[in-house]
């Protein structure tokens, strides 16, 4: 399986980004192919275009498409900002739509507070429906994530490490078996 784990924030300062090193650091003990995606070295434009529409997309645009077209599965991870998911995640994902078909996808989202996000979990997963992809019914939520993870970038906590391998766990089912779907149906 291929695992591409697209980390939906540039903001200076940034903190979420730690669950998703976290994550492929777990996938790649898993003998799980993982590759991470960090929209802060991309430089995309305001999507005017779809990629599979546009004449002459943005190179960047090109690369993540290609990259989350070879996924088996997809992970997002993103902040919570205004009660909702980040605008630089929103703008990439507005890119693409073939690209996440009959996909799974795992929703990962942290915030500074207590309650990790759980408002952009939500939202982010309606996305993930509307795109013809699948979220997975688990979510990773991490509260406070400036304390979430050590220089290791290993959970702080054991209820984390409880609820993240179980997130894997279950992420890792969830693909398997819509991959397993995909192959019966074409």
């Amino acid at each position: 399986m291929k695992v591409v784990i697209l980390v939906g924030t540039v903001r200076a300062g940034r903190q979420s980004q730690k669950a998703a090193l976290y994550l492929q650091k777990e996938f790649i003990k898993r003998n799980i192919e993982t590759k991470l995606i960090d929209l802060l070295e991309y430089s995309l434009p305001i999507m005017e275009e779809r990629l599979t529409r546009n004449a002459n997309p943005p190179e960047a645009a090109k690369k993540i498409g290609d990259q989350l077209k070879n996924a088996d599965a997809i992970g997002l991870i993103t902040p919570e900002y205004h009660g909702s998911f980040s605008g630089a995640l929103k703008n990439a994902l507005d890119y693409f739509g073939p690209e996440f078909a009959r996909k799974s996808v795992g929703v990962v989202t942290a915030s500074g507070g207590k309650l990790g996000g759980i408002n952009a979990s939500v939202q982010l997963q309606h996305v993930v429906l509307s795109m013809g992809a699948y979220p997975l019914p688990q979510k990773l939520i991490v509260p406070e994530i400036q304390n979430a993870f050590d220089e290791e970038m290993n959970p702080t906590t054991e209820l984390l490490r409880k609820q993240s391998d179980k997130f894997i766990e279950e992420f890792i089912w969830f693909s398997n078996a819509i991959n397993s779907a995909k192959n019966v149906i074409t």
